[in-house]
C-alpha cells in the first residue's frame, strides 16, 4: 500500500539494498520520490489510516463474534488480515482506561450519596440537640440499614472531636428495638474506632496518649509503626482530593497488563495436555481482554449516559456483560482446546477463581506498597 511517484533508481533509501520492483525485499519500504505535493502527502496519510482502520474492522469482528478464531487464524500464519495482537491490545486499553473508570465510578459515589441523604434529617436532629441540649435523649429513628449506617459513619467522621464523643455517649445511651440491636452493635464500636482517630489526628498526639497508658498496654514499636502510617494516610485523605482507593486506580491499567501474562500461566497449567506453546496461550489471553475492553467501552458509556447505573435497564446490561464474558471465555476454550463440554466448564470456573484470587493479592500488595511510601 503505497501512494507517490515511484522512483527510477534501484537503491533503497532505507537500508541501500538494491530494489527490484516497487518495494525493497529486505526491509519493505517502498522506493518512492522523497519530494510530494501536499495533497500527495494528505492522501498518503490517508491511506495510511484506512488501511488500519480497514484491518482494525476485519479484526473485531471475529473477535467479538468467534471466540478463539483469531487466534488460530494468526497462530497459523493468517495474519495479513489482522492486528499485531499486542498493537490492538495497547491501543484498546488506552481507550478503555480514559473512558470505562469514569463510566463506572459514578455507581459507588451515587450509593454513598443514596446513603448520606437517607441519614441527613435524622443526622441534622441528632447534632442540633447534641448543640442546644449537650446530650440526646430521643430515640435513633434511622433504621440503621447497612446503607444508612455507612451514611452515619460517614457525617460522624467529619464532626468535631467533642461532638463525636457527645454523639457517642448518648448513643450508647438510647434505647433500639431488636431488628436495630445487632447493627447497633457493629456500629458503635466502627465509631468508637474513628473517635480514636480523630483523637490521634497527629502521631505526636499518638505517643502523649500512649504515655498516659500502663506499660503493658502500650503498643509496640510495629503497631507504634502501623499507627503512623495511618495517621498520614487519614491526613492525607482528610483533604479531600486523595484517597487510597483513588491512587489504587492508577496502577489498575499495570495491573491488567502484568496479571495477563500470569492469566496465560493458569490456562497453559489448566490445558497444559493440550501441548502447545505459552506464547501461544499469551495470544489467545490477549485477544480475551482485548475484546472484553472492546464491549466494556461500548456498553458503560451506554449504561451512564443514557439509562442511567442505578437503573433497571442499566442492571440489566451490567448483567447481559457478565453473561458475555462467561459465554466468550466458554466459546473460546472450546474453540482452541477443544475439550469436553463440562471440562470446559469447569475449567473456565476454576480459571475465574484464580484469576479473582490473583486480582486480590495483586491489589492488596498494592495497597501495602503505597502504605510503605507514606511512612
Amino acid at each position: 500500500m503505497s501512494t507517490g511517484k515511484y522512483r527510477k533508481d534501484h537503491n533503497c533509501l532505507n537500508c541501500g539494498f538494491h530494489v527490484d520492483k516497487h518495494y525493497c525485499s529486505d526491509c519493505g519500504q517502498p522506493n518512492i520520490e522523497l519530494k510530494e505535493s501536499f495533497w500527495a502527502f494528505i492522501g498518503h496519510s490517508i491511506a495510511h489510516y484506512f488501511h488500519f482502520d480497514s484491518k482494525f474492522f476485519q479484526t473485531l469482528s471475529p473477535l467479538l463474534t468467534k471466540p478463539g478464531q483469531v487466534t488460530l487464524d494468526y497462530i497459523a500464519g493468517r495474519r495479513a488480515r489482522y492486528i499485531n495482537p499486542v498493537n490492538l491490545y495497547i491501543f484498546v486499553s488506552i481507550v478503555y482506561f480514559l473512558i470505562v473508570p469514569a463510566a463506572r465510578e459514578e455507581h459507588s459515589s451515587k450509593e454513598d450519596q443514596k446513603a448520606r441523604a437517607e441519614t441527613a434529617a435524622s443526622l441534622d436532629s441528632l447534632q442540633t440537640g447534641i448543640d442546644q441540649a449537650g446530650e440526646f435523649k430521643g430515640v435513633v429513628k434511622f433504621g440503621l440499614s447497612k446503607a444508612k449506617v455507612a451514611g452515619v459513619k460517614y457525617s460522624y467522621e467529619r464532626m468535631t472531636y467533642a461532638n463525636q464523643q457527645r454523639y457517642l455517649d448518648s448513643l450508647k445511651n438510647v434505647p433500639v428495638d431488636s431488628t436495630n440491636s445487632t447493627v447497633m452493635e457493629d456500629l458503635i464500636p466502627s465509631l468508637e474506632e474513628l473517635h480514636v482517630a480523630k483523637q490521634d489526628s497527629t502521631f505526636e498526639s499518638y505517643l502523649a496518649r500512649q504515655k498516659k497508658l500502663p506499660a503493658d498496654e502500650q503498643d509496640n514499636w510495629f503497631e507504634q509503626q502501623s499507627k503512623k502510617r495511618d495517621i498520614k494516610v487519614n491526613v492525607k485523605s482528610a483533604k479531600g482530593d486523595w484517597t487510597i482507593g483513588d491512587e489504587i486506580k492508577k496502577y489498575k491499567p499495570k495491573q491488567y497488563f502484568l496479571l495477563m501474562p500470569l492469566l496465560a500461566f493458569f490456562i497453559m497449567i489448566s490445558f497444559r495436555k493440550n501441548h502447545i506453546y505459552y506464547l501461544d496461550h499469551l495470544i489467545f489471553t490477549i485477544h480475551g481482554m482485548t475484546a472484553y475492553f472492546i464491549v466494556s467501552i461500548v456498553c458503560y458509556p451506554i449504561i451512564k449516559y443514557i439509562f442511567g447505573i442505578d437503573s433497571f435497564v442499566g442492571n440489566v446490561l451490567e448483567f447481559g456483560i457478565f453473561v458475555w464474558v462467561c459465554w466468550y471465555l466458554y466459546t473460546g476454550l472450546r474453540v482452541f482446546y477443544n475439550r469436553t463440554v463440562g471440562k470446559t466448564i469447569w475449567k473456565m470456573v476454576g480459571l475465574f477463581f484464580l484469576y479473582a484470587f490473583a486480582l486480590y493479592l495483586t491489589e492488596s500488595l498494592i495497597r501495602n506498597v503505597i502504605y510503605y511510601v507514606m511512612m
